[in-house]
């Protein structure tokens, strides 16, 4: 008998074509497949999941289509700098400008990189997911 594991939220993002996009993902991010159905896949990160899928008139649409992202990702890893790196030389366009930031709870480094596909991704270090009570 399976034990109850509460909640978890992860994302699905729309993609032209979700091969190509497992693929680079897979590549730039060391994404790794749970399962894939063609036009839709479970993908993670570093045990987080995500998901993939082609939109068939059915209330999303891709950035490619819509002309502007549809979503903002967050990937929180032990070296932003190397992450993002990895994403550019795979095809991500941005700057590797990862800044040091001040936060509440201290120091946030962080930068960001637009994947082939059109979404956004702020990659930082671990420090916002741990409890503030500032």
């Amino acid at each position: 008998m399976t034990q109850p594991q509460g909640q978890l939220i992860s994302v699905m993002l729309a993609v032209s074509s979700t091969p190509t996009a497992v693929e680079w993902y897979k590549r730039a991010l060391n994404a790794t497949v749970l399962w894939s159905l063609g036009s839709v896949a479970g993908l993670e990160i570093a045990g987080a999941p995500f998901f993939l899928g082609e939109p068939a008139n059915n209330g999303w649409e891709s950035p490619s289509k819509l002309g502007i992202t549809s979503a903002r990702i967050e990937l929180f890893c032990d070296d932003p700098d190397t992450m993002i790196a990895h994403a550019l030389e795979a095809g991500a366009t941005g700057l590797l400008d990862i800044q040091d930031r001040q936060r509440p709870w201290g120091i946030h480094r962080q930068g960001a990189f637009r994947d082939p596909f059109g979404h956004i991704w702020f990659v930082g270090d671990r420090s916002p997911l741990s409890r503030y009570t500032g």
